[in-house]
């Protein structure tokens, strides 16, 4: 008779990549009824604080090529929901902003996304601790250069 197998415990590159993905289709569901993609959400996320950014920030932060923001934002400024202004310390450089009907967009939507997130597991009171766990490693992997942690281990 054979052992039973004890189950390997979870990889954490599998549950994150799982749980953002199953967290982007619920997502995207709410923003397919508003005419939104994900990629256009995580833009207008970004520029909702007011502040104005430079291309290469946005496009960090909503995880596209320079080349598909571009294009992204051209879409988002033929919407009425984003424009583009020249920066007042560097006239090379460009900022975009959300115009007063990306900023309903912004505030209807994210009601909704906060809804659907209120009926997730980690709602009760777990949700912080969650997201301080989650800044931690992202602050940390941010920090650490990638190739001298691995080659100095060979």
């Amino acid at each position: 008779m054979t052992a039973p197998v004890t189950p390997e415990p979870p990889d954490l590159m599998q549950l994150l990549t799982r749980a953002e993905r199953l967290l982007g289709r619920r997502l995207a569901v709410i923003l397919e009824a508003e005419g939104c993609s994900l990629e256009a959400w995580r833009v207008i996320t970004l520029l909702s604080d007011g502040a104005g950014h430079h291309m290469t920030e946005i496009a960090e932060h909503a995880f596209l090529p320079p080349a598909t923001l571009t294009k992204l934002l051209d879409h988002l400024v033929d919407e009425g929901l984003v424009y583009r202004r020249v920066d007042d310390l560097d006239r090379r450089r460009i900022r975009a902003f959300l115009t007063p009907r990306g900023r309903r967009l912004r505030q209807r939507v994210g009601r909704l996304t906060e809804a659907s997130m209120v009926r997730l597991p980690t709602a009760n009171g777990d949700e912080e601790l969650l997201k301080e766990l989650l800044a931690r490693l992202v602050d940390s992997l941010a920090g650490s250069p990638v190739a001298e942690q691995f080659t100095d281990q060979r």
